[in-house]
């Protein structure tokens, strides 16, 4: 039981501790106070446990745990692709991505923001659970400014703001594993609990990773985090063009690009081009590409 629930119940059992205190003495001796409130005490962990178990979904994931499985997905991508060894690109890669997931709706997470670059040749980008991003060199190296690649990252910011990658973990497992968690304390697991609880673990991280290296996010989802990333640039003071000018780079690329990873996984950059222009058009999103931040980018440029 966490510190916080442990005070909840505490409260609870301190609150009914007082009421009873507040009758007269013969009805608190015919209610036998103390036997009360040793019931209550011995059944705090069942009444909140039994809260608990209502967590249906992703969406009651707590923090926490959206962080343990995001890290676990991490170095599943860690396994299939090789860090880049570039510490000037990767620290100024962290430190932008920072900037722009200050301007989601998700300032802080349990683990904090990661950002790195993966050594590959492929165009791709990876959003991991709890805020690992991952961008390959060959994607970073499609951006031609600093708007272009600011966009980037808010478009994987905004997957994880969202909760996409979550969302591919299967109803079954998260039922399972929340029964348990939900019904027994931990000082009480069977060993059987406990495997279940790893399986279930261990099976959503593979549907998560499965869903990022192999499926790839629905259209549905790359539509809205194209729209998300165009609100935390411009939040962020960048100009949100930034994404349609990296759509217009990528619908080229993909003329001449094997209908496989990132092009057979996402939708069609001229659709999502479509939607960005309109999206950002109708929430009336402007501004102005920084030469400054351009001349940046420029001494970072993998071109």
């Amino acid at each position: 039981m966490s510190a916080a629930r442990r005070a909840a119940a505490l409260a609870g059992v301190l609150g009914l501790a007082g009421g009873l205190l507040l009758l007269p003495q013969s009805a608190r001796a015919k209610l036998d106070l103390f036997k009360a409130l040793e019931t209550v005490v011995e059944n705090q962990d069942k009444i909140v446990k039994t809260g608990e178990a209502l967590r249906k979904g992703f969406s009651d994931l707590t923090p926490q745990e959206e962080y343990y499985l995001g890290r676990a997905v991490a170095a599943r991508i860690l396994g299939t692709y090789r860090a880049l060894d570039d510490g000037e690109r990767t620290r100024y890669v962290n430190t932008l991505g920072q900037v722009l997931a200050r301007s989601s709706s998700r300032p802080e997470t349990f683990g904090g923001w990661h950002f790195a670059l993966l050594d590959s040749d492929e165009v791709n980008a990876f959003a991991a659970p709890g805020g690992f991003i991952f961008v390959t060199r060959g994607l970073y190296a499609t951006c031609a400014n600093e708007e272009q690649l600011a966009a980037v990252l808010a478009h994987e910011v905004s997957h994880v703001t969202l909760r996409h990658g979550l969302g591919a973990i299967k109803n079954e497992r998260l039922t399972e594993a929340f029964t348990i968690l939900g019904t027994t304390a931990l000082k009480e697991y069977s060993k059987g609990d406990l495997q279940k609880l790893t399986t279930a673990f261990e099976g959503s991280i593979n549907d998560i990773a499965n869903q990022m290296l192999v499926s790839g996010y629905s259209q549905g989802q790359e539509y809205a985090a194209d729209a998300e990333a165009a609100h935390v640039a411009w939040r962020a003071g960048y100009d949100p063009a930034g994404l349609t000018q990296f759509l217009q780079a990528l619908r080229e690329k993909g003329k001449s690009a094997a209908p496989k990873g990132f092009f057979s996984t996402h939708p069609p950059a001229a659709e999502r081009l479509t939607r960005a222009e309109g999206a950002i058009e109708d929430d009336r999103l402007s501004g102005t590409t920084d030469p400054a931040r351009t001349k940046r980018f420029a001494q970072y440029s993998l071109r």
